[in-house]
């Protein structure tokens, strides 16, 4: 499946962004665990605790263009060393912050703007850039996959921490986890196999933007990755108050979480090798139907710690396993030159997802006193970004011609 990936300077590279991706994922997918220490220490209230957190979610795509963006222009590097810097000052800050707007600073701004600049949109136009165009759907699942393993290694281990340390003593171990990605930035970077970029830079990436702009599959493209937001900022931040809810301990929710992350890697990786041998429409479509199925099944079932956990390891087969075939289709449209910007544009719809489901699931909890209504339109929206996908057209945009003089 990954014979595209056979030559040691491609396999390094791949290897050497999911190192990261597996940091500062493992990092942000794994916050939730300290939303109810944070209650209990603060008295802040879950609605403000879920607001910095929706703050986060939201900040967290809206750097991604950005970042894709000076990525695209002056190299990946500075980019992700001062995504990492920023990231571990976050996560120091955040236990001296006693107020919903230093929360918003520390979480919502500091440790998603550090997790987003050295996330997908970077690491995967670094990548692709790095490599021939027959490796990038199996290093986008490796390189996804290592977010998801992030998020299996960090969950359990963050939740003994705050067991053991505290949630404080936590948060400044994973200040100090973030620094360790520094050593495989230069890894990444310092490859001379850099592909030949042969799209058509004429009129920059502002007119890369705007031609992107006005594509009806790109849009509908967004659309169905709004959704997968949702799905999963909603989860990720309140899966531990649902688990609570049902009388269950929080061992139950970061197992969870930590079952999401290993189901995942499988999942990215097969989304890796799906793209090379299916239209990618299909493979997403087939993704956010599945949520919508599985979301009823939970419905039904009785809350249990083996529903949670069986229910964990269907949704964690998809969780994360959506990018590799967007990423994959935004290079079919456009090309790879503006990549990290076309596809951070994806993730900032993603995230205006993410702001939603982590902030209403805070005002439902706080409202009706049960997430029901977030878990209702949850499967709606799944079923729906199942549907706008069908009509994606996935051949390259031909850019029209400028006008003669």
């Amino acid at each position: 499946m990954f014979r595209a990936l056979n030559r040691p300077d491609i396999l390094m590279t791949a290897l050497a962004a999911a190192g990261i991706m597996m940091i500062s994922m493992g990092i942000r997918q794994s916050q939730g665990l300290f939303v109810a220490p944070l209650n209990d220490t603060t008295g802040l209230g879950i609605a403000t605790i879920s607001f910095a957190l929706a703050i986060g979610q939201f900040t967290w795509g809206a750097i991604q263009p950005l970042a894709g963006a000076v990525a695209d222009r002056h190299g990946p590097r500075i980019v992700l060393i001062a995504g990492i810097v920023l990231l571990a000052a976050g996560c120091a800050l955040t236990p001296y912050m006693g107020t919903g707007f230093g929360l918003a600073v520390s979480l919502g701004l500091f440790c998603a703007m550090g997790s987003g600049a050295s996330s997908f949109s970077v690491l995967l136009g670094a990548a692709a850039q790095r490599m021939p165009a027959e490796a990038r759907g199996a290093a986008s699942g490796l390189i996804n996959a290592g977010g998801s393993f992030g998020q299996f290694v960090f969950a359990p281990i963050l939740q003994k921490l705050i067991q053991s340390l505290g949630w404080v003593g936590s948060m400044w171990a994973m200040a100090a986890t973030a620094l360790l990605a520094l050593p495989l930035i230069g890894k990444l970077t310092q490859s001379t196999h850099a592909t030949h970029i042969q799209d058509n830079d004429e009129g920059g990436v502002l007119k890369a933007i705007g031609t992107a702009m006005q594509d009806r599959s790109y849009l509908l493209l967004h659309a169905g990755f709004f959704t997968c937001g949702f799905h999963i900022a909603f989860l990720v931040t309140h899966l531990p108050g649902e688990v609570n809810l049902c009388g269950l301990p929080p061992s139950v929710a970061s197992w969870s979480l930590a079952i999401i992350g290993l189901t995942n890697i499988f999942g990215s990786l097969y989304a890796g090798s799906c793209v090379a041998k299916y239209r990618s429409k299909y493979v997403l479509a087939v993704m956010y139907g599945s949520r919508a199925l599985l979301v009823a099944w939970y419905l039904m079932m009785p809350r249990t710690e083996w529903t949670y956990y069986v229910f964990a390891a269907g949704l964690g087969f998809t969780w994360l396993a959506t990018v590799p075939p967007t990423a994959a289709i935004v290079g079919k449209l456009f090309g790879i030159r503006y990549l990290a910007t076309l596809f951070g544009l994806t993730l900032l719809s993603h995230q205006i997802g993410g702001f939603l489901g982590a902030w209403l699931g805070g005002l439902a909890i706080t409202q009706f006193g049960d997430f029901s209504w977030m878990w209702y339109a949850d499967m709606a929206l799944a079923a729906a970004a199942a549907l706008v996908n069908l009509p994606i057209r996935e051949a390259p945009v031909v850019r029209a011609a400028p006008a003669a003089a």
